[in-house]
């Protein structure tokens, strides 16, 4: 029987947190087994907004998490499967708390339990049948680019480097390859390429996709060339470069503290 967590991962959210937390109907909720939102030491009123949710829908099991340093979103994701592997989860959602996306768009792979067949179902942003409001053309230009470069290297059709709706197998993430990853936004590029060095079997899904009100932390140009450098680097040296340490500032626990929750008696790292 699967056993499936919702990781949410936030920081600064404070005016997108509850709009994402409504989205979690009861059609959604009915495969879901436990949620946890994980604050990345957010600075503005996250938190609070967050746990006034899990005092009014006692109901819903669900877990805020703070993050004990600021270890960006790729240390929050470390957070979030280490929670799953040592929590006898089946599998992880990763779900953005900037509300970016739709979790209905799950809802097909998981009524057809398509996300059995595969390590990962990743959801896409510029695969045919994706829906994109409020994104310039200039950066879908780019994304697009930048998927075909890293299908041409990882010979495998790639839709989408990282989007905010993933789905991945705790089963696959037990051997914890993904510790040495970038803590900052590029871990989501090298789980692409894990994914091609260790054959993971990968689903690709449609999804929508919105910018409102959000705040990108992304630095358009730096990151471009420093994802080419990496993809570079896996093409000439493949296992070496997947396996090498590549955080700035490796930390040997990634751990959060438990700031509210509406059940009992949970692992926490």
């Amino acid at each position: 029987m699967s056993r499936i967590l919702l990781f949410i991962p936030c920081y600064n959210c404070e005016k997108q947190i509850s709009r994402v937390l409504s989205q979690l109907n009861d059609e959604i909720l009915s495969y879901i087994t436990e949620i946890i939102i994980v604050n990345n030491r957010s600075t503005d009123n996250t938190e609070a907004v967050a746990a006034d949710y899990i005092k009014n829908h006692p109901s819903i099991p669900i877990k805020l998490l703070r993050n004990q340093k600021n270890y960006n979103l790729g240390g929050s994701h470390k957070v979030a499967f280490h929670y799953a592997i040592d929590n006898d989860f089946s599998h992880v959602v990763v779900f953005h708390g900037d509300d970016q996306g739709s979790i209905c768009d799950l809802l097909p792979i998981l009524e057809k339990n398509i996300y059995k067949k595969y390590d990962c179902c990743l959801g896409a942003r510029f695969q045919k049948g994706s829906r994109l409001y409020g994104y310039s053309l200039f950066r879908t230009f780019g994304n697009i680019v930048y998927n075909w470069i890293f299908s041409i290297v990882l010979r495998r059709r790639i839709y989408d480097l990282g989007s905010g709706l993933n789905l991945y197998k705790t089963e696959m993430l037990s051997d914890l390859f993904f510790e040495k990853f970038p803590d900052k936004l590029t871990f989501n590029y090298c789980m692409i390429m894990a994914a091609q060095y260790y054959q993971h079997r990968c689903y690709f899904f449609p999804i929508s996709w919105r910018e409102g009100d959000q705040v990108s932390n992304v630095k358009i140009v730096g990151q471009a060339f420093n994802v080419l450098e990496m993809l570079a680097r896996y093409f000439f040296t493949r296992g070496r470069f997947i396996k090498s340490e590549l955080r700035e500032s490796p930390v040997n626990r990634y751990e959060a503290d438990v700031i509210a929750n509406s059940k009992e008696k949970t692992n926490v790292r």
